[in-house]
């Protein structure tokens, strides 16, 4: 790990039972853990996603992003056409200068020739090589010379702190630590094939397009996101949406999928028709007399990529509507029939975290497919059909973990108190997975 990542706040903590099934309310509320937590996973030893390489098109262009919460800069390099084929130019800098400590970007994007601060006008190349000061020699007057930085003092030594980066079908990732695996060894031969599916085609890696954004605060601990869409329990009870329409059920075929140490996952499933089934009945969400004003909401077309070969299943295919990938620390990848995108999940201390929604489509997609995908992606972002629901439950958990008392536990044994995949819903493995994953992560051996 380099050494930007810095020692820990907190002493390690104690685990208040055994397994990862009672979660401690101390998890969402205590300052010190949250601390910890930045250092050991925004900082450590893990890949943090930072935006699409679609975002930042042309040299210069660049976009403000989050590790953690520290504020770093996505941003394409101009490189020799010798190189752009192994290359593609995309550099991460922190937007922090290395001369007073200024966060020198203000504007949310834009495209520049070079970074500058304004406090002293220190200049940084795109890959953020310090090129140039003030005064860096002194100021002559007459023989003599005032001022100036220290003999020997070496530019080369005083660039903006860069992380690693790596690009995946068109997501980028960076990193502050020198020694974490590669990308795709980080993500694991189990999560793999659902990003394949995603952005791969026969002719080759999907090109994605820009289609907007949606942002919001949400006043509850970062980890609540990541166990919202790792729990499978909650879409059919919770969102009124998704059990009306059919969009995510108890008895739709599914499958909780997970990598070989429990971090990242992905659910799996296939949409139902809307209607009255067993599983609706006594669930208050669900409105049987519920209808669309506009029924275009749901115009759902398959495509054909949905279709692939099962990766559980050798010999057989599977075609979701609906595939949700948490990616940690701070990542959701979510198909959700025609309607894609990605979440960002950005701390803001220990009771609130940023959520950033960025919706793509693909280059070749009909402009009748991106109006379908626009459209679908109502149901989500801060005013969602079914997403502002989850954002409101959050700031409910909290506001219950923080009432206390400070030795309580949640509960979360649906299914057992195992960590093993599962191929339906009524199960909160993936929960306890993520914690188990985080007892190690957090104080390891």
């Amino acid at each position: 790990m380099s050494a930007a990542c810095g020692p820990s706040a907190a002493p390690p903590f104690e685990w208040t039972g055994p397994g990862s099934s009672r979660v401690p309310f101390r998890l969402y509320t205590d300052a010190q853990l949250h601390e910890r937590e930045l250092q050991r996973l925004f900082y450590g030893e893990h890949w943090n996603y930072v935006g699409l390489e679609a975002e930042v098109p042309q040299p210069g262009d660049y976009r403000l992003s989050w590790v953690g919460e520290r504020q770093v800069i996505l941003v394409r390099d101009r490189v020799a056409p010798a190189d752009r084929g192994r290359d593609p130019g995309l550099r991460v800098v922190e937007n922090r200068c290395a001369h007073r400590g200024v966060r020198f970007c203000q504007a949310p994007h834009g495209r520049v020739r070079s970074f500058v601060c304004p406090y002293h006008q220190w200049t940084y190349k795109l890959n953020g090589d310090l090129v140039g000061l003030p005064f860096k020699d002194g100021v002559r007057d007459g023989d003599c010379v005032h001022g100036g930085m220290p003999e020997g003092f070496d530019l080369r030594q005083h660039g903006l702190t860069r992380l690693r980066v790596a690009v995946l079908h068109g997501l980028v990732f960076a990193t502050f630590s020198d020694s974490v695996a590669p990308l795709e060894d980080y993500l694991g031969p189990q999560i793999m094939p659902w990003l394949d599916r995603l952005f791969l085609r026969p002719e080759g890696q999907a090109k994605l397009t820009l289609l907007g954004y949606n942002r919001q605060r949400i006043p509850g601990n970062w980890k609540l996101m990541m166990e919202n869409i790792k729990d499978p329990y909650h879409p059919g009870l919770l969102h009124t949406w998704f059990v009306t329409f059919g969009l995510w059920r108890a008895d739709q075929k599914s499958r909780m999928v997970m990598d070989a140490h429990g971090r990242h996952a992905v659910m799996v499933s296939r949409r139902n028709e809307g209607g009255q089934a067993a599983v609706t009945e006594g669930v208050s969400s669900f409105k049987a007399n519920m209808s669309l004003a506009d029924p275009r909401l749901l115009d759902v077309v398959t495509e054909p990529w949905w279709t692939v070969p099962d990766p559980a299943h050798p010999g057989q295919t599977i075609t979701p509507t609906v595939t949700m990938m948490t990616l940690f620390p701070g990542l959701i990848v979510q198909q959700q029939v025609n309607s894609l995108s990605t979440r960002h999940i950005v701390p803001r201390g220990p009771g609130e975290f940023d959520f950033v929604w960025t919706h793509f489509g693909f280059a070749d997609d009909s402009p009748e497919m991106t109006q379908r995908r626009l459209r679908q992606a109502n149901l989500f972002g801060p005013a969602g059909y079914v997403s502002a629901d989850d954002g409101e439950v959050i700031e409910f958990s909290q506001q219950g973990f923080e009432q206390g008392p400070r030795d309580a536990t949640t509960l979360c044994e649906l299914g057992g108190t195992g960590t093993e995949m599962t191929e339906h819903m009524v199960t909160e493995t993936l929960i306890r997975s993520l914690y188990a994953y985080w007892q190690k992560a957090m104080d390891p051996a």
